[in-house]
Order: C-alpha cells, then structure tokens, then sequence
C-alpha cells in the first residue's frame, strides 16, 4: 500500500460496491482523481424527518443536502447514497444532490395543523454548510424560515461557514431559537487535513467558536468520531481549547464502521496511514466486540473493552476540569408561530 498513490482532497480512494447494485462498473485509479463534483437539483416531497432511532435525543431532522463534499471516511452518512444508485465512496463526496424546494418544504411543514413544535437538528446526516452551501444558500433560507416562525433549531456542521449567517443566527438566540454545535475530532492540523479533508481547519473552527459566543449564539462541541490509534490521545486538548473559546457544552462518539463504511475506511487508512492501519483497524475491533461497525441501539454509543472504557473516562476528566459549571441552554418552542397565526402573519 505504500507506494499506491493517494487521491488527495477526499476521503475515499475509489468507489465501492452499491449493496443494491447487481453490476457494478470499476474506472481506473487515474480517472477517479479527474472526477469534478457534480450537483443535481432535486425536489423531495418532504424536508423534516421524523427520527426514530431509540438513543438520540432529537426529535426531527433535516438535511439540505444529499452527499456531502467534506471527505471524511468514517462518515456514517455514506450508505444512504446506495438509496438513489450512487456509490458510498468517491460518488458521496463528487455527486451532491441539492433539495431546492426545501424552504418551501420547510414552511408547509410549519403550517400543519395540529403540528407541535420541537427542536430540528439541521444536519442530521449530511452537513448542512458544506462547500455546496456557498453556491445554493439553501440552509440561509431554512434559518430564514425558522427565524420567521420562531422555530428552534439546533446546527451540526464542520464548517466555520456557519459565521456567514450569523445576522440570522443571532436575532434567533436572543429569543433562544438557535444552537450550533461545531464537530472536532481533532485539533492537530496535521491529522485534520487527513481525516476530514475539505472542513474548516481546526484554527478555524476553534475561531468560530469565540466569534459565535461574542454574539451570544449558544455553542457545543463533538468529539467525534474518537478513532483509537489516530485522535484517542486528543480528548483533554480539544476540551480545553473548545471550553476555552466559549463553548458550553460537548458531546463525543466512538467511531464505528457500518456497511459500505467499511472498506471506504480501509482503502483510506491503508493508503493514508500504512504503518499503522492494521493497528487503528485492530483497535476498532477491541471496542466493538471484534468487528468494526456496530447497530444495536446505545452499545453503539458505548463501546465495549477496555479501550472503550478508557475514552470514556478520559471524557469524564474533562467535563470535571474544563466545563464543571457550565451548562448549555434549552432551546424554546413559547413563541412558535404556526398554523393558527398564519392570517396574522400577513399583516406583519
């Protein structure tokens, strides 16, 4: 694997088999380096999803994005580009489907009768201010719409893009609408630019941070993915530095490598990190009960062995030592403005 030559820029080194796909077309290494990012304007019927997955704690989600352009290998996002005949490796980062009508979508769902408000996690799979918003603006237009109705929304994303919007964003905290949290599995910049290519650098991030906190926009931070081998050392820095830039609060996750998440991460490990991948794949593995994905409900959080256990309770240090005091603020549906004031609204 040393001497493979490394497509630079993107996460995955080639394409891997669609599990839907009975034939499956393999170019050569060469080409894959020359495929440009595409976009596809589509028109779902529908933006917010119900989330139905026992360990997480929102309650609806919603992406503006199909595919996402930042080129980390471990994303779990990838499979859900088999759903629509895409390749979860190479096809996820350079074939990004962008859902124009999803403003619109957005406040037909917000006019629903009988709708009872509840935070909306924007960026539940794939990142809402990745490179693809510079050009389309469509999560601009979903805050927009938020802040119109006064509904919450809590912001994932890996992009100090997000500043771009603090004129919406701001306004939104002040009626306590708005959250974002900033995910940063490392702050070596080194190792950011292998693991997740095309985000902000961790400088960046880190700056995001402050800018948000000086307006008063409430910030948290993830961890995540913590691959043992590569950033498990990291924990006490990055909580530091975050907690130190004005973040209130942090979440983290252990890495796990389901279905076509798989061999994408192999490929990239094996040619990225050749001296130590089959130790990183290995120590996966102690965490996982041997094998590198896991599905069940919240032992997929947890882990196993004492690797895990280690993370863990390095986790639990930090929260002690860097946020003792600190609590992160609850988001507010009191101002909602649905269905029942849609006649009102149009003499605002």
């Amino acid at each position: 694997m040393q001497n493979e030559k490394i497509i630079k820029g993107q996460g995955a080194q080639r394409n891997v088999v669609n599990r839907f796909d009975k034939y499956t077309y393999e170019p050569e290494d060469d080409d894959f380096e020359a495929v440009k990012t595409t976009f596809t304007e589509i028109f779902p019927k529908t933006i917010v999803n119900k989330v139905k997955s026992e360990d997480l704690p929102m309650e609806y989600s919603m992406n503006p994005y199909q595919g996402c352009e930042h080129g980390c290998a471990y994303c779990f996002a990838r499979p859900t580009h088999e759903y629509w005949g895409y390749s979860a490796g190479i096809d996820f980062e350079r074939k990004i489907m962008v859902k124009k009508n999803a403003p619109e979508l957005l406040e037909k769902f917000f006019q629903k009768r009988g709708y009872q408000p509840a935070p909306i996690l924007l960026s539940g799979n794939t990142d809402c201010y990745q490179p693809a918003e510079r050009q389309f603006e469509i999560t601009k237009k979903l805050l927009q719409v938020c802040l119109d109705y006064r509904h919450p929304v809590h912001i994932l994303t890996k992009n100090a893009m997000v500043l771009r919007d603090i004129p919406i964003l701001k306004p939104m905290a002040e009626q306590s609408l708005v959250s974002v949290s900033l995910s940063i599995p490392t702050i070596n910049e080194d190792l950011r630019r292998k693991i997740e290519p095309r985000t902000s650098s961790a400088k960046n991030k880190l700056k995001a941070i402050e800018i948000l906190s000086e307006n008063k926009v409430p910030v948290h931070v993830m961890v995540a993915p913590v691959i043992p081998g590569l950033n498990n050392d990291e924990p006490l820095s990055i909580l530091r530095a975050v907690s130190d830039a004005g973040a209130q609060g942090f979440g983290y996750t252990l890495v796990r490598l389901n279905d076509t998440v798989e061999p994408v991460f192999i490929q990239w490990i094996e040619k990225t990190f050749p001296d130590r991948a089959q130790k990183v794949l290995n120590l996966i593995r102690s965490m996982r009960g041997g094998n590198l994905g896991e599905k069940r409900y919240f032992d997929r959080q947890k882990g196993e062995g004492n690797i895990a256990e280690m993370i863990h309770t390095t986790f639990k240090i930090g929260s002690k030592k860097f946020f003792d005091g600190k609590e992160f603020p609850k988001l507010s549906i009191a101002d909602f403005t649905g269905a029942k004031d849609q006649q009102l609204r149009l003499f605002e």
